[in-house]
């Protein structure tokens, strides 16, 4: 059990650790990469998470054989993140993972600022269809941060909230996150699987575990 009143804020990855958005990111890289002629598949898909939609695009692109010019790449990174909306809109509190409410009500007891620093530019459509918006205090704008795991998006929700780094507690399910996270002095939580426990200062496989 982790005592929250030593941490002024918490900062929570989106995709893998407040809901599973995966499978929709893998339904529409799929679809693009179907259209180009390149396989890809789960494993491949898990290579992207943490990463940026450009960044997820170069190396989707990396396992074909053709050269695309920056135009062609920002149509496909359009198109992915199209097909990528569309599914998404499904999304609703039903999505929300499992022991993820406990925790973010026991946080806000404590007096805790919540932030978003997800590498993903549809956070707030996410946390809108999970009904979530209202709980955090702040949502980082990817768009100017370099991919984990350059700090840099979890140095942004911090100084959303107005908290200095070593006093927050952030939660992730990418090495690349986590890696992100230790750059920042911040506690560490990794979340799922095993492996990342070696990345982190703690792990678990819900959130709910903490409260035990």
């Amino acid at each position: 059990m982790i005592d929250f009143s030593a941490y002024k804020a918490a900062i929570f990855d989106l995709d893998g650790v407040i809901t599973d958005t995966a499978p929709f990111h893998f339904k529409a890289w799929k679809k693009l990469a179907d259209e180009l002629g390149i396989r890809f598949t789960e494993e491949d898909n898990e290579q992207l998470k943490g990463v940026d939609r450009m960044e997820s695009l170069e190396r989707l692109l990396a396992l074909g054989e053709h050269r695309y010019s920056d135009e062609e790449k920002q149509a496909m990174a359009a198109d992915k993140n199209a097909y990528y909306q569309q599914l998404i809109e499904q999304l609703t509190a039903e999505d929300i993972l499992p022991g993820v409410m406990p925790l973010l009500d026991q946080l806000a007891k404590n007096s805790v600022k919540l932030a978003i620093a997800s590498a993903s530019r549809n956070a707030r459509t996410i946390l809108n269809g999970l009904q979530l918006t209202d709980r955090f205090d702040y949502i980082a704008d990817p768009t100017y941060a370099r991919s984990k795991p350059a700090p840099d998006i979890f140095l942004y929700a911090a100084y959303g909230v107005k908290v200095h780094p070593t006093q927050c507690i952030a939660f992730e399910d990418s090495i690349a996150g986590l890696q992100a996270i230790k750059d920042c002095s911040m506690f560490a939580v990794s979340v799922g699987h095993d492996d990342l426990r070696r990345y982190s200062d703690a792990h678990v496989h819900r959130l709910d575990e903490l409260l035990t």
